[in-house]
């Protein structure tokens, strides 16, 4: 499926807004493939549609992250249905996470959830995220868990999930995977890029067969404060533009 060639351009027929939104959005899913954290068609990226409308912005099911397009992109509403009956179909349970988290935080913009090897296997050990980098401070200084409960496909189930995310923006979902969100697709981005580097540290620490040094308690007390100051805003004003530029230069089909 070539995703330039079969789907028109939606740039002419929605808002200036919409448009970046969806252009931010599609590059997040070109740099999850970029960096190898896809799972083929599998897991996705949301946004919300700023608007009393309550509309989301998430991926077309059956297309690979590396062809993801703004104008791909499928705008659905709190329930998953599709607004424009001409968009492709997307994975209505996909969705069940991200409608769970959208309809209580109005703060997640953006919902990133991933299978990524890393943080699946560090999501199995009973410890959990461990302060054995700066990188893991940031995460564990808003950072919540979610027992397995299957496939996320019970409505039941979002309830739970929403009172263990609580006020967190990283959630490490017990044997699936990693979520995180932000006040913008920027935000959230960075924000898995920590927590996905922490995972990768840690399993090649554990791995290395030798006594580990855990970072202090009470350095880890008090990195929250610490981790306001550091990342506030990092991720739309310094490293997002970064990024996109980045992706101009190796795989810029995301702007269709």
């Amino acid at each position: 499926m070539s995703a330039q060639l079969s789907i028109p351009s939606k740039k002419a027929s929605v808002s200036e807004e919409e448009w970046q939104l969806r252009v931010d959005l599609a590059a997040a899913y070109r740099l999850v493939a970029l960096y190898g954290w896809d799972d083929l068609v599998f897991t996705h990226i949301s946004a919300r549609i700023p608007g009393d409308e309550h509309h989301f912005l998430i991926n077309p099911y059956g297309m690979m992250f590396e062809e993801i397009t703004a104008s791909s992109l499928v705008r659905v509403d709190q329930d998953a249905n599709k607004i424009n009956p001409d968009d492709f179909d997307i994975n209505p349970a996909g969705f069940t996470i991200h409608s769970a988290i959208h309809a209580v935080r109005d703060d997640a913009a953006c919902v990133m959830h991933l299978h990524t090897t890393d943080g699946i296997a560090v999501s199995a050990q009973q410890d959990g995220l461990m302060p054995l980098s700066q990188q893991s401070l940031f995460a564990l200084a808003s950072l919540s868990y979610h027992d397995y409960e299957g496939v996320a496909l019970r409505e039941d189930e979002k309830a739970r999930l929403q009172k263990d995310l609580g006020d967190t923006n990283y959630m490490i979902l017990r044997n699936h995977g990693l979520l995180t969100t932000g006040s913008s697709i920027a935000d959230a981005f960075l924000a898995m890029y920590i927590l996905q580097t922490s995972c990768e540290i840690q399993v090649r620490a554990l791995s290395g067969n030798r006594p580990l040094t855990p970072i202090p308690a009470g350095i880890v007390d008090t990195i929250k404060q610490q981790a306001e100051q550091v990342t506030k805003g990092l991720g739309g004003k310094l490293a997002w533009p970064g990024l996109l530029r980045k992706l101009d230069r190796v795989d810029p089909g995301f702007r269709h």
